[in-house]
């Protein structure tokens, strides 16, 4: 039987200075193991219905971080997560990333902060690659191994094919 998953968008939203901007998930959200303290992950979430998948990574940026884009970006990555606890009424989640280049901003969305704490989104920090490869907190990041797609990201460039990732 195939798994019922939802979909959702995220960016990845990259400065002048190759630093990517991601939000910290608190406990308890589904993304966060209990042992966990907070997922770092690319802004974005589920696509809507009636949606397609732009309309909805245009709506999340806005809504989450204030950012507006207009071009259509290179679909980079994609995961499949199938875990009954990761989108309430599924099997699990399809993220797909798209890559976002911009000027280094500050994050201030539609979203007032009560809204974003109702979707357990506590803040927003801009990460240097080598700090993201360093990190040994409690936080995790999402994808776990995110150091290695942005790595090739970073050094080769947008993929032909939007490379597969793992948990």
């Amino acid at each position: 039987m195939t798994p019922h998953l939802r979909p959702s968008v995220r960016a990845i939203v990259l400065d002048e200075n190759d630093r990517i901007l991601l939000c910290r998930f608190d406990f308890p959200h589904p993304v966060v193991p209990e042992q966990s303290k907070a997922v770092w992950a690319a802004p974005g979430g589920g696509v809507e219905p009636g949606e397609d998948r732009l309309t909805a990574l245009r709506r999340e940026l806005r809504e989450e971080t204030g950012l507006a884009i207009v071009a259509e970006p290179p679909h980079v990555w994609h995961q499949e997560v199938v875990a009954a606890d990761v989108a309430p009424g599924f099997d699990g989640v399809i993220n797909d990333y798209f890559l976002v280049r911009t000027n280094h901003f500050q994050p201030r969305g539609e979203l007032t902060d009560d809204q974003l704490a109702a979707e357990n989104l506590a803040a927003f920090r801009w990460w240097q690659l080598s700090e993201i490869a360093a990190h040994r907190g409690p936080e995790l990041f999402s994808p776990r191994d995110l150091t290695t797609p942005l790595t090739a990201l970073l050094t080769v460039g947008t993929p032909d094919q939007p490379v597969q990732l793992g948990l």
